[in-house]
């Protein structure tokens, strides 16, 4: 689920794109030493680092925000794994084809008859068709060779496999302010930096989150901090996210529909039966 510190790391990954966009091994687009991190920066580790000519960014979550009315607050699909396990079907053989993962259900209907197993992570294809041969044959003929499976004397075999997915909703919608600070020891390392990741957040309009989520960014406002006493020149940038407080859910495909049956006496007064109803609930 999002929340401000997810934000902010989403921030950090963002300027660090652009500042380091052939990865952290390579120069910055500046030349000089960046460090980019969430928070504020401890001032003996700032003055050390500036004075050795390295730059500081820093997203700081500010206490600036507004609770927004929720867009999405029902269950939404939000991702579906894929199978890995195929089921051909060839009269009365189904052969198991793929790979055998776990988090995976293969089923086979045969003649209205359902049999499900759920595929292990130690499962080989072998194994699989060796669970379905011993489910079917509690109630009829089935045998397995390898991953082959045999159903004989069958009027109709269906086969399906079913995955898991992801389902999430939002629990609230907020708008929080973030500054984003560039800290040099002069105005000619701190505003070519600022530039690049002004214009590189001014073109971000939408963060991607861990949990599939995502939130808006916009430009509130600028300020400049110059101390030459100090040797310190600040440059702070203020965006504001739009973003949600989620909840995940791991959901299951369905592969068959089961229903239970109960069975009510019909009888005369005498006692004498005359039959039953039979229910499907």
């Amino acid at each position: 689920m999002a929340d401000f510190t997810e934000v902010a790391n989403a921030l950090v990954t963002a300027i660090s794109a652009v500042v380091y966009p052939n990865g952290t091994a390579a120069p910055s687009t500046v030349t000089a030493p960046v460090k980019i991190f969430q928070g504020w920066p401890l001032p003996e580790t700032l003055r050390t680092d500036l004075k050795a000519g390295k730059i500081h960014v820093s997203v700081f979550p500010t206490p600036t925000e507004r609770a927004l009315p929720s867009h999405a607050p029902e269950w939404e699909e939000l991702t579906v794994n894929d199978a890995t396990v195929t089921l051909a079907i060839d009269g009365y053989t189904v052969t198991i084809g793929g790979t055998a993962a776990a988090n995976q259900n293969v089923m086979l209907l045969i003649d209205g008859e359902p049999y499900v197993y759920a595929v292990q992570a130690s499962d080989t294809l072998t194994a699989i068709a060796t669970a379905l041969a011993t489910l079917i044959s509690a109630d009829r003929a089935a045998s397995s060779v390898g991953p082959v499976l045999t159903v004989p004397d069958t009027f109709s075999v269906t086969a399906r496999v079913g995955v898991q997915g992801t389902s999430i909703r939002e629990l609230r919608r907020q708008e929080k302010v973030f500054q984003i600070s560039v800290w040099a020891n002069c105005h000619d390392q701190r505003d070519p930096l600022a530039i690049i990741v002004d214009r590189a957040l001014a073109g971000t309009y939408r963060l991607t989150f861990s949990d599939g989520s995502k939130g808006m960014l916009r430009y509130r406002s600028s300020i400049q901090h110059d101390d030459s006493k100090l040797g310190i020149y600040r440059r702070d940038m203020l965006y504001a996210v739009e973003y949600s407080l989620t909840e995940t859910s791991t959901d299951t495909q369905v592969v068959t529909a089961q229903t239970a049956t109960s069975s009510i006496p019909l009888e005369f007064d005498t006692g004498t039966a005359i039959g039953e109803i039979v229910i499907n609930s």
